[in-house]
Order: structure tokens, then C-alpha cells, then sequence
């Protein structure tokens, strides 16, 4: 089954070529099916390249996925058109007042690591859509600093700085197969890590629900799950695309602040060489197994239920 995106969003066509199955909004009004509502709070600064990993990520399940953009109303994006936001997104507010019901929410990274949370300038909006996810949202995936952000704001866990950025492609030891987030997963899965931050393996113990799934000897924890609610915390990004790093990497490089090469991405670690692509399969797993088990399979056909 597809994923149900608006008719003319750019992504469209790119997903289309790769021979994704997307369904515009005209088709699926012609669907008796009961679609998955997934929002996605892009915090990300490029957010056309974060709807199309996204939504790549999401396309590969049986399931038919409505995704809901969502924006802040209390910072302006500076590196995507107001056009675009004004077209494509809504804020909570607005998707509340639509009647629109989420069963499953997203919320991404942001480069905001090297920030205090309190001074990030849209914390308190944040810190609100947390709490409304709690009670309104089946189950929440929070990707990179979003789930920094979200352990630290459910669970007092804080972030500890590094003194380089974490860059590259990690082995990730999956410490417990037979949870459902990571079942058929191998026993050890690749994914893109690029953050400035970790947590401590000591602080999420101290929490009683909170279960570390995977973690990596170079790049520390990377999928922390809250069994008692279907909470998922992932520190790295699956979700990547082949040459997303070797951009953040050059981008760096052009800005004069003498990045490391990202470990094990560049054949021979030459920054001049094609990435090699080795994580699609765990981003395909790790996406469709959250739609399945902790959307999907717990959430009623009807709200009011």
C-alpha cells in the first residue's frame, strides 16, 4: 500500500522515480480503508531533503500512510521558503482544530545540539507538543536531537557534549531481539550517526521503563524504547540518504571548520569516492516495524474508542 502525500509536493516526483508507491489525496478519497495518520514535526533546516527520507522510509510497509506536515508557530524557518511551509504544513493548533487524529508522530533532529534546551527558542513550544503527544499520539519516534530533546524533557535525562562531531557509519549491537522495534533486524545493524551529543548508559538505567535496544562501542547508545508507552528515542539517522553525510561533510569543509571524514562511509576513506550504501535495509526494517507493532497493531479503527 502507499503512503498518501498532497498531489503537487515536490518529493512526489523523486519518490515516483524511485518507484515508490505514493497515492495523491484525489485517488485516495476512492480508498474504504482507514489510513494511518503520521505526523512529522520537521525541525530539520532543509525540509524538502527531510520529507523525502522520510516519506522513503515510510513507503515500504502495507499500509496506507496519510503524513501530516508540521511546523512551529514559534520559529521561522530560514532555509525553507514560507511558500513551501504555507502550502505543505500546519501547526498543531491547526491540525487540532481540523479533527485530524495522529496515530503516530514523528519528530526529527535539528542542529541544535551545541544549544541548552532552555535556549533554544522554541523549547517551550516543543516542551507543549510533547506533553499533547502524550496523551493525544498513540506512539512518537523521536530521531537524533529530537529524541535528546524528548529523554530529556519525559525523563530529566541530559546530553552530554563531545569534543568533535560524531560522524559516519556505525555498528549498532542489538542488545535485545525479541523486541518488536527490532525484530528480524541481523545482530548487528549499520546507521548514520552525526551529532554532537550522547547520553550515559548510567543515566537511562536509572529510569524503569526506559530499555536500551541497541547500542554501538564508537558512537554509544542508538534506540533507547519506553515500554510501558511505545515511546521510541533514536540518537542516529536510518533514514539518511547515500550522500547526506558527504553534504553535511563538504558543507563544513566550505564553512572552514575542518570536519573529521566521516568514519566508515568514503571507500578508503576518500571524501572524493562514492559513499557506499549500507543501511537502507535497517531503515526499511526499523520504520515499517514502528508503523506495524507500536502504530498500527495498538491503535483502535476508531479514536472515540
Amino acid at each position: 500500500m502507499p503512503i498518501k502525500i498532497q498531489s503537487d509536493l515536490p518529493a512526489k516526483e523523486q519518490l515516483e522515480k524511485e518507484n515508490i508507491f505514493v497515492m495523491d489525496e484525489n485517488r485516495a478519497l476512492h480508498q474504504d480503508v482507514r489510513p494511518i495518520e503520521i505526523g512529522i514535526l520537521n525541525l530539520m533546516p532543509v525540509k524538502e531533503d527531510t520529507e523525502l527520507q522520510l516519506l522513503r522510509a515510510l513507503s515500504n510497509t502495507p499500509l496506507q500512510v496519510d503524513v501530516n506536515f508540521l511546523t512551529l508557530t514559534t520559529h521561522v524557518s530560514k532555509n525553507t521558503s514560507l511558500a513551501h511551509l504555507n502550502k505543505f504544513y500546519s501547526t498543531v493548533p491547526e491540525l487540532i482544530a481540523s479533527g485530524i487524529k495522529l496515530d503516530g508522530l514523528i519528530i526529527t533532529g535539528a542542529p541544535l545540539e551545541q544549544l541548552d534546551y532552555e535556549k533554544v527558542d522554541f523549547w517551550d513550544e516543543l516542551k507543549s507538543i510533547f506533553d499533547w503527544a502524550d496523551t493525544n499520539v498513540t506512539s512518537t519516534l523521536c530521531v537524533c536531537w529530537g529524541a535528546l530533546a524528548g529523554l530529556y524533557h519525559y525523563y530529566g535525562i541530559p546530553k552530554y557534549s563531545l569534543d568533535e562531531k560524531l560522524s559516519g557509519i556505525y555498528p549498532n549491537k542489538i542488545l535485545d531481539r525479541k523486541v518488536e522495534l527490532v525484530r528480524g533486524c541481523d545482530d548487528v545493524i549499520f546507521a548514520p550517526h552525526s551529532r554532537f551529543s550522547v547520553i550515559s548508559h548510567e543515566d537511562i538505567d536509572k529510569v524503569p521503563n526506559l530499555k536500551v535496544l541497541a547500542e554501538s562501542k564508537e558512537a554509544g547508545i542508538f534506540l533507547v524504547i519506553d515500554e510501558s508507552c511505545g515511546k521510541i528515542f533514536m540518537m542516529g539517522h536510518p533514514e539518511y540518504d547515500r550522500m547526506t553525510l558527504d553534504e553535511e561533510y563538504h558543507r563544513d569543509l566550505n564553512r572552514g571548520l575542518h570536519p573529521i571524514i566521516p568514519k566508515n562511509y568514503y571507500p578508503d576513506n576518500d571524501p572524493t569516492e562514492r559513499p557506499t550504501l549500507t543501511w537502507r535495509s535497517t531503515a526499511t526494517l526499523l520504520y515499517t516495524n514502528w508503523l506495524n507493532y507500536y502504530v498500527y497493531q495498538t491503535t483502535p479503527y476508531e479514536w472515540n474508542q
